[in-house]
Formats: C-alpha cells, structure tokens, sequence
C-alpha cells in the first residue's frame, strides 16, 4: 500500500487454519495524508477453564483493535496511553453488563501502537509483542515490555498460579483486558521524527525467529523484512516451527507448536 511518502506491508496469519487468529493489526492513515499510525494486538487464548465472558478472544481484540485504529487517527493530539485507556474503556462498557470482567482470563492481548507526524514518532508496547524503531543510518532499535521474560521459569508453572500472582498484577505483566488503567504500566514515548526512516511491529509468534529460535537479532530480523518482506518472515518462522517439533531448539519453550503470527511494516 502506497500514500504519498509512506510504504506499507501488512502479514497476519494463523498458527492453526482450523482456529480463528486471535491477532489484529490495523495501518490508518489521516485524511490530510500527512503521517500515520499502526496498532498490532496479539489476543491471548483463554484455558479451556474459560474467561467469564461470552464473547471470543476474536471478538475482544477485534472491538479494541478497531477502537484504537479510530482513536489513533481521529484524536492526533491525545497521547498513546490515553487513548489506549479510552479503547479499553470503550471496549469493556460493551459487554460489562453480560460478562465477568473481574475474572483473571476475561478476554485480553498484548499491544503495539505507533503514530507518526512530520514531527515525532510515538509508540506504545505493553506486554510481549515488540516495536523495532529503524534509524537513517540503518541502527535498529527494539521497543520491549520485558516483564514477562524477566520472570523466572518457575513462577510459570502453571496458568493457576500465573492468574493468581502474575497476571496484571504489580511484579507481575500486564496485558490490556479490562481495566483502564493498564494503559499507564505500557512502555511509552516518542522520538523526533527525522530519527525514524522505516519500523515494524510484530506479535511474539512472528518473533520467534529472533526470541526462540536465535536466527539473529533484532536488526537481522529488520534486515530481513527490508530486503526480503514480512511474508519472507512469517514463512521463516513457520519452517523454523515445522523443523522443529520437539522444542528442541527452543531455548524458551514454547506453548503452541505454531503461533498466530502478524508483522506490520512501515517505511517513512
């Protein structure tokens, strides 16, 4: 997709054909065309316990999601944490009346958003999906909330005892779900813009190829969506998954054989 100065390429795919993806990602663009912003959520599948609710991790990321895009483009002047806290708000007032929201596995996701003017670029991360920030002299730099990976392996024992002690709780992580107010623990600032020629936001399915499988870092990962593309990443990944069924290679581990996977890619 072109507009004007700005290049974009868009990836989302499921880990499962026979499962709806539980990702969204988004790219608007303002009617004036000058700038941009880009939202990519990463929905968290729910145990098979449940979540309290009625409603799909689809149908939840798909409501924020769609919140976002609109507020991200419409309100240029409200700062990335507020109108994540407002999408949120919105999102939640559209089932409270049917659903448990109070439960730990109420429907959620992980979050990235940017947004671009002739200025600064912002950005946002919550939770594990990740922002890479290209320089013009090609230096890379990863947008990261760590907290998920800081935590030891045995505080991840079980889903129980993530829900009961971890789960957007403080010392924990922290996904957006129900509460407003998760907005203000995102990882969140802006860079002028003359710092930023290309980014790219990916879900920790597409990050594999840099988190669990150490094909390169960071900036490998972004060279090889410049030259090469974001299907190029994803189909990467997907051969790292099917070569590796034992979890051998994963140094990490790995919940699900195969991830939902989404890159979004921007070039200034």
């Amino acid at each position: 997709m072109q507009t004007g100065w700005m290049r974009t390429e868009l990836v989302s795919e499921p880990g499962d054909r026979s499962r709806p993806n539980e990702d969204f990602a988004s790219v608007g663009v303002p009617a004036s065309g000058q700038g941009g912003s880009l939202v990519v959520l990463d929905g968290v599948t729910p145990p098979r316990s449940g979540t309290g609710c009625l409603h799909s991790v689809p149908w939840y990321v798909a409501r924020l999601g769609g919140a976002l895009t609109e507020l991200t483009v419409s309100l240029p002047d409200v700062p990335l944490p507020q109108a994540l806290s407002r999408a949120i708000a919105r999102t939640s007032a559209a089932h409270a009346q049917t659903c448990d929201l109070s439960h730990p596995r109420t429907p959620q996701a992980t979050v990235v958003l940017a947004r671009w003017s002739p200025e600064t670029v912002e950005y946002l991360v919550l939770s594990d999906s990740a922002l890479l920030l290209e320089a013009p002299d090609g230096a890379v730099t990863p947008v990261l909330d760590d907290r998920l990976t800081r935590l030891p392996r045995s505080a991840l024992a079980t889903d129980e005892l993530i829900d009961a002690t971890l789960r957007n709780k403080e010392g924990g992580f922290f996904t957006a779900a129900a509460d407003p107010s998760v907005a203000a623990r995102a990882v969140a600032g802006s860079v002028p813009r003359t710092r930023v020629r290309a980014l790219a936001a990916l879900t920790d399915g597409a990050g594999r190829w840099v988190e669990k499988f150490s094909e390169g870092g960071w900036a490998d990962c972004f060279t090889l969506l410049r030259k090469e593309g974001a299907r190029a990443l994803v189909d990467g990944v997907r051969a790292l998954e099917r070569a590796d069924d034992a979890g051998e290679r994963s140094l990490l581990g790995r919940g699900k054989t195969h991830d939902d996977a989404t890159v979004v890619y921007a070039e200034l």
